[in-house]
């Protein structure tokens, strides 16, 4: 019974597209809910002894300390949904006051699906991304929020790019959520003392012509990733700020110069997904919608600072003329009927 319900809360997660299970203790129950785009969705009840099996379940496929309940863990496991598809599930656990255990299940689509297209309300934003994929060298950096979809903007990006002429692309991840056989895709394993600055420092011997750092952590990281863009490599990298200015101050923090910046830095993206206006549903289209497809439930919005704007703002660091900034693009959506007037303030950047 708790075998094939573990299976059935994994397989409805993934009909509905879901990025993660919660499992949330409250006083005699767990509740159990699905993050789809980007948001809670309640799933349904379940007795705290039941919950507690299920949990256990799942740390035991993904060898966790079963009769470990006090510390937090994490852990992985593939699962199988058919012969020809496997995904994998990453698990972490906390412990509240009560000693109950909650878990988040993460589930990494990258074997089920391949997104032919990127979906962006405007598309001269994505246009612009391309002319900046297609450059020799220099160094790109793309900002946002978990599952706001860089990864796979990048790699749709590096696949067109990849159709028009052969390259060697070297990516970097923790783990590798998409998986892409024309790629040399590596992964960190900090725990056998594989880091994003030795992969990259191994990497550049390599020759590639673009590299891709699944995010960039520390100081190490930087000064490698603004040296690959500084010996000829186009380099490709996340990082977390809220926007494309607190990028650039990131950089700062992390000891990269304005002289440094002025050299590499030819790009710099902050992106957004934020759900579709649905007239059927007459809100945000949800989750349940027949529709408009599911892949196609949330699109993109970018702010993108490069060319004449990025000089003008390493040089003086004040705001370009004629920015255009998150938030006005926000607003433009909410204009052309494309998102509801609650995802603008939702997503609005403060």
């Amino acid at each position: 019974m708790i075998e094939e319900l573990s299976k059935s809360l994994i397989n409805e997660a993934i009909s509905l597209l879901a990025s993660d299970i919660h499992f949330m203790p409250i006083i005699d129950n767990y509740q159990i809910f699905f993050r789809v785009n980007g948001q809670l969705h309640f799933h349904k009840n379940v007795p705290l002894s039941l919950g507690r099996k299920i949990i256990a379940h799942y740390k035991f496929l993904a060898n966790m300390d079963v009769g470990e309940k006090r510390r937090p863990q994490s852990g992985a496991c593939p699962f199988k949904i058919s012969e020809e598809q496997t995904i994998e599930l990453r698990l972490s656990t906390i412990t509240n006051v009560n000693l109950i255990e909650s878990l988040v299940v993460r589930v990494i689509f990258s074997k089920i699906h391949n997104f032919q297209q990127i979906n962006s309300y405007f598309p001269n934003q994505i246009d612009r991304i391309r002319k900046l994929i297609r450059r020799k060298s220099g160094m790109i950096l793309i900002s946002g929020p978990v599952n706001s979809g860089k990864t796979t903007t990048i790699y749709q990006l590096l696949r067109e790019r990849m159709n028009e002429e052969k390259l060697q692309i070297i990516t970097m991840e923790d783990p590798v959520e998409i998986k892409e056989a024309s790629f040399l895709q590596t992964q960190v394993n900090e725990k056998i003392g594989i880091s994003y600055d030795l992969l990259i420092k191994s990497s550049l011997r390599h020759h590639p012509d673009i590299l891709f750092i699944g995010e960039i952590r520390d100081e190490e990281t930087a000064r490698m990733t603004l040296r690959g863009a500084l010996t000829g490599h186009l380099m490709i990298a996340t990082i977390h700020a809220k926007d494309t200015f607190g990028v650039i101050a990131r950089l700062k923090e992390l000891t990269i110069s304005e002289q440094q910046l002025k050299q590499s830095l030819i790009g710099v993206i902050s992106q957004r997904l934020v759900p579709r206006f649905c007239p059927f549903c007459k809100s945000s289209v949800q989750v349940s919608c027949n529709h408009i497809p599911k892949k196609f439930h949330r699109a993109a919005l970018f702010e993108i600072l490069d060319g004449q704007q990025l000089k003008e703002y390493l040089n003086h660091f004040n705001l370009p003329l004629n920015f255009s900034p998150l938030n006005h693009q926000l607003r433009k959506a909410w204009a052309y009927g494309y998102i509801t007037k609650k995802e603008y303030e939702r997503f609005e950047v403060l």
